[in-house]
């Protein structure tokens, strides 16, 4: 199964929706939208039953990590999903990605055997599970993403649009419905490179003035849970 490590710089963005139109368009002669095209994207996000992983997150510490489960569009226990490792370390992240399938992983997690083949990424991802021990299904967040390559460069950027999370029906194989996370027509970019940003790039950010932000749709959908509880609670 395919193994994938990644070192990068990553920068969010909130757009509204003229600021996505324009933006679409001042791309054109410098990236291309993939092959793929808008794509549903579903992201199971694992953690401890008191959600230590997101709360230390939303601390914003130096250093942070996360699990999740990622499809695309619906899957089925048979179709391949991939089990990524994402680790942010001084605005650096590093994520490590394993093509596997559902029951694969939920034997995983359950503390049976090895997520894929022995070698440095399996005992990652085995270290990071051993050592927090019990990692349940959190959260699960769905979006529509249109992904940007340049040619012949290294640098890629994401248009995320209608994301929306779930906290309940944790499972990837029956729909891609959630409560909304953002406004009608506000979307999120990111912006992926390996090195420095390109100018060009830095110009039209800076011309339709839109600007970074250290937005985590998992992070909001937990804080929005947690205000629902004590709305609850105070009534």
């Amino acid at each position: 199964m395919a193994i994938t490590v990644m070192k990068r710089y990553e920068m969010k963005y909130l757009l509204d929706g003229a600021q996505t139109d324009a933006l679409r368009e001042r791309l054109r002669g410098h990236m291309e939208a993939d092959r793929y095209g808008k794509t549903p994207i579903a992201s199971l996000y694992y953690d401890t039953p008191s959600f230590q992983l997101i709360r230390a997150s939303i601390e914003k510490p130096l250093f942070k990590e996360k699990i999740r489960l990622r499809s695309y569009g619906l899957a089925t226990d048979e179709s391949p999903v991939y089990l990524e490792l994402k680790r942010k370390a001084y605005g650096i992240v590093y994520k490590r990605r394993v093509e596997t399938t559902i029951p694969l992983v939920r034997k995983f997690f359950s503390g049976e055997g090895s997520i894929c083949a022995p070698g440095q990424i399996n005992s990652e991802i085995t270290a990071f599970r051993d050592l927090y021990q019990t990692l349940v299904p959190s959260c699960l967040i769905i979006y529509d993403r249109t992904a940007y390559f340049e040619p012949d460069g290294d640098l890629r950027l994401t248009i995320d649009e209608n994301p929306r999370y779930r906290t309940e029906d944790l499972t990837l194989t029956k729909t891609m419905d959630g409560i909304p996370l953002l406004g009608e027509g506000w979307t999120i970019l990111e912006i992926k490179v390996q090195e420095a940003m390109p100018l060009w790039l830095a110009e039209i950010l800076s011309s339709l003035q839109i600007r970074k932000t250290s937005f985590s749709k998992y992070g909001e959908a937990y804080r929005r849970q947690l205000l629902n509880a004590q709305r609850m609670f105070q009534n």
